[in-house]
């Protein structure tokens, strides 16, 4: 029987070298036992990120003077992580976003300070947005605040939940109200830079059913001190600066989600040709085949559509419902591979000694974030089909 090819890949010779060098880190440090191990132990792999920042993949093609790194490269990376190391892929989704939020609104000064390490894999960041009152309307919901104090710095108080990999994160990404609502919300809230160690800080993992490897946690701000120049970018315009980041959040998450489906797709692959019933492999039942069939239709379609939104993106196009569409194919093609995967599976797809599972479990995180997948599709209502807003 002839063997299985996965279909080429539409890209440059120096992306085809950027996926090899993922890989090769990926063969010698993301074994399958190591991804069972660290899921199991709940645990940061510090070893593989430290191996993968020191490659330049938190850097890229960025540097301190301001230049990003492309969404495409972004998007390689963490397709591949998505489709091995799924934690370590959601906490570079966070490390893209800090590095892109100082690129665009750092001081040199914070650059050289946060970026500068951030780069070097000497420390993470950790973005802290949500509230345990508040998700998709954040912004109205946002109870957390910072106020002037006499010198000029400001008193940060307010909790936030969600957040991952604060348990080990060398400073924080907080958005805070520093002024009243007027009129839209969205207005009067200020991003603050803030070393994890600052006192006043507290850190509570929460217990949650995926992404094991990377901590989520519930993280509050009692009496935190902070100087002026703890501000990035402009007071009460923090939210709509991270407003400007979410194009490149959705591709992101487009990006793991991707891999996730590729790496469930793969692992199906892997066991119905090996799994035999009533004197064949299973793979050779047409509705297994269907269903096979169905995801990699999904997965190429996604694939598509976030090379192009990337491309839109990093041609300085509007790439908005682009990215919003491959989000959601993306997250489609995720969910579909991994439920495929676990009823072709049966009950080893239960078994935590394959890694169907896992993927099954991390695929969900994809379904609500950076956005609910039923936000996206009111976004997409609204901005292409030009419909009236449904909320």
């Amino acid at each position: 029987m002839r063997e299985y090819s996965p279909l080429p890949f539409d890209q440059t010779d120096d992306q085809a070298d950027l996926r090899s060098m993922v890989r090769s880190i990926l063969e010698q440090l993301a074994t399958p036992q190591r991804l069972s191990e660290t899921d199991e132990n709940e645990a940061f792999d510090e070893e593989l990120y430290a191996a993968l920042a020191e490659s330049g993949l938190v850097q890229l093609e960025g540097d301190l003077d301001g230049t990003p790194a492309s969404h495409e490269s972004q998007a390689i990376v963490l397709e591949e992580l998505g489709a091995t190391a799924t934690s370590t892929a959601v906490s570079f989704v966070v490390q893209y976003m800090a590095v892109t939020l100082l690129t665009q609104h750092g001081t040199p000064a914070q650059r050289d300070r946060f970026l500068g390490p951030l780069f070097e894999g000497a420390h993470r960041a950790a973005f802290a947005l949500t509230e345990p009152g508040g998700g998709t309307d954040v912004a109205r919901a946002m109870k957390t605040r910072a106020t002037r104090n006499a010198d000029g710095g400001w008193t940060l108080n307010g909790a936030k939940m969600w957040i991952s990999g604060a348990t080990d994160c060398g400073f924080f990404i907080v958005l805070a109200r520093t002024s009243p609502i007027e009129g839209s919300a969205v207005g009067g809230i200020t991003m603050f830079l803030v070393p994890a160690d600052a006192p006043g800080i507290t850190v509570n993992e929460m217990d949650t059913v995926a992404i094991h490897g990377l901590s989520t946690c519930e993280v509050g701000f009692a009496d935190v001190v902070l100087g002026d120049d703890a501000v990035l970018g402009d007071v009460d315009r923090g939210f709509r600066q991270v407003i400007g980041t979410l194009n490149g959040e959705r591709l992101n998450a487009a990006a793991v989600a991707l891999g996730i489906a590729r790496g469930a797709h793969d692992a199906a692959l892997d066991y119905v040709r090996g799994r035999e019933a009533f004197g064949r492999p299973i793979g050779g039942f047409q509705v297994l085949q269907h269903r096979l069939v169905d995801e990699a239709v999904k997965i190429e379609a996604a694939r598509g559509l976030l090379q192009r939104a990337a491309r839109v993106a990093d041609a300085g196009g509007a790439a908005e419902t682009l990215s919003a569409m491959a989000k959601l194919a993306a997250s489609e093609a995720a969910t579909t591979a991994t439920e495929n995967g676990m009823r072709a599976m049966g009950g080893s797809g239960l078994s935590r000694e394959y890694p169907m599972q896992r993927f099954w479990r991390d695929a969900r995180l994809y379904t609500f974030a950076p956005l609910t997948d039923e936000m996206m599709t009111n976004f997409i209502a609204e901005h292409h089909l030009v419909l009236p807003r449904s909320y």
